[in-house]
């Protein structure tokens, strides 16, 4: 039985251990924290529970493309799902004006042309356009076969830029700004992220919206369990420091404990410049290290973890995204007296049906410049200038919720803070980056991280191979996989489990 070490217990690893288990492989997965999960972490604070990055996931009703993957990960028993507002799973305040986005494809054709009447026709296209582009996703029809048709579109709107297209499609300004109103779901940039990354999201949400009750730490403990079921090992508080290599390959890894695990393979799952610094061969030359550490990042982000006080803040069943400066564009460049240009808002699910919220979350950009003074200072040791750098911060963030939803601040029993350098102790990523690698079409293949490196046992998986959340790690995974498995056969199993 071959061996596998996986490196990070985040949704990428997790799954890539599931599905190799699965099929015959001995996997061992290697976690830095105390707590597995990475992204699906979520903490409590005084009897309130929050997310930390998960905080909702699209197609997943019955029937649909994650809710059969979910099935096949053994998901559908242990993660119970909260469907979002299907007239307004995401809101997006723009100009004095609330805009809903409805669920499936017709109603959000009918809701927008509401508020955008003379662009109704350029709606439909718009629609079919993403339409077609989503269906160019293996995932979406569990085959690795495509059309020519669907290649063509992938290709076509990979080498657009999202603000490009829009503008193509649409005379009305305040439209464009309403479908990109979502933006900080990828962190998006004008003249650079692609097309087809915001028709993939707009599709996969627009299907159907869900948050988890009581936590998508659920689906790490959920996958953990599965592993560990099927023979596999998850281990937490396993730092790897090296991976070691022969002339030709990887043999296996070596932690910060001095604890040695042979491999037969090993799939990384970490930030890819974490990956680097755990390498020292000739097989990855110095032009590969080179284009790797030069590839831009997504931005950083400040987030206000808010508990309320008992029955003071109806739940809120739909993402908020508010603009002060409005448009939703450039709101990760700004001047201190700027600050915050926009805000993502969202209540967490403690269960199904609530009638009021327990927390929330409010996310903004962060630039990973207003946090160096404090680079390299470990978790509550940072002082007191930088509690105070939060503590200003988070009532900035609060007075312009307020601006948006009435009574937010008089329902605040507490709070807490995270910045881009929380990102960095906990999730690794580069300078405190939200997504990791960020989408740029003007650097082509240069800017994209391959899943097989020049070590053939030697793989990648995870956000920065194709895209972030839980579609983009998923598809990631089942790349990754397929060198082991072929791609048919984790298809049809999936299928499988679903019949």
């Amino acid at each position: 039985m071959s061996k596998v070490v996986i490196i990070g217990a985040g949704l990428g690893g997790l799954t890539c251990g599931y599905i190799l288990q699965k099929n015959g492989y001995d996997v061992t997965i290697l976690e830095q924290g105390v707590q597995l999960g990475g992204c699906l972490q979520c903490f409590t604070r005084k009897g309130a529970k929050f997310e930390t990055g998960m905080h909702f996931i699209g197609s997943a009703a019955q029937g649909q493309t994650m809710e059969k993957v979910m099935r096949y990960l053994g998901l559908s028993e242990d993660v119970k799902l909260s469907p979002l507002d299907t007239s307004a799973y995401n809101t997006v305040a723009l100009e004095g004006e609330m805009f809903r986005f409805p669920n499936g494809r017709e109603a959000f054709i009918e809701q927008m042309s509401s508020y955008f009447p003379a662009e109704r026709e350029a709606l439909i296209k718009y629609v079919r356009i993403v339409d077609r582009i989503a269906s160019a996703s293996s995932l979406g029809s569990l085959t690795s076969e495509q059309t020519e048709r669907d290649m063509a579109a992938n290709t076509e709107y990979r080498m657009l830029a999202m603000d490009h297209v829009l503008d193509t499609l649409f005379k009305d300004p305040l439209l464009k700004k309403v479908l990109a109103g979502d933006l900080p779901l990828y962190s998006a940039q004008m003249g650079k992220t692609p097309f087809s990354q915001h028709a993939f999201i707009m599709d996969f949400y627009n299907q159907s919206a869900f948050r988890v009750e009581g936590g998508s730490d659920s689906i790490a403990k959920s996958l953990v369990s599965s592993i560990e079921r099927m023979g596999g090992r998850v281990l937490s508080k396993h730092k790897v420091v090296k991976i070691h290599c022969d002339d030709t390959k990887a043999t296996g890894v070596e932690t910060l404990q001095g604890e040695y695990f042979p491999a037969d393979y090993v799939i990384s799952t970490v930030h890819p410049n974490r990956l680097l610094e755990m390498l020292s061969t000739h097989l990855i030359r110095p032009a590969f290290r080179q284009r790797i550490q030069s590839i831009p990042q997504t931005a950083g982000g400040f987030a206000l973890y808010v508990k309320f006080k008992p029955e003071q803040m109806p739940y809120m069943n739909t993402n908020l995204y508010a603009y002060s400066q409005g448009t939703p564009w450039n709101c990760e460049t700004y001047t201190a007296e700027q600050w915050p240009k926009g805000f993502l808002y969202m209540h967490m699910c403690h269960q199904d049906k609530a009638q009021w919220a327990q927390s929330g979350v409010v996310l903004s950009y962060m630039s990973m410049d207003e946090v160096a003074p404090w680079k390299g200072t470990k978790v509550g040791r940072r002082g007191e200038d930088y509690e105070l750098f939060k503590q200003e911060h988070a009532l900035k963030l609060i007075q312009n919720v307020d601006k948006f939803q009435s009574g937010f601040s008089s329902s605040i029993d507490s709070f807490y803070t995270s910045t881009p350098l929380t990102y960095i102790d906990y999730t690794g990523t580069q300078d405190g980056s939200m997504y990791g690698v960020a989408q740029d079409i003007t650097l082509g293949a240069a800017g994209r991280v391959p899943y097989r490196t020049k070590i053939p046992n030697l793989l990648l998986a995870g956000q920065n191979v194709n895209s972030h959340g839980m579609l983009g790690v998923i598809v990631s995974t089942i790349v990754t996989c397929s060198v082991l498995v072929d791609s048919e056969t984790i298809y049809r199993q999936i299928i499988q489990t679903n019949e």
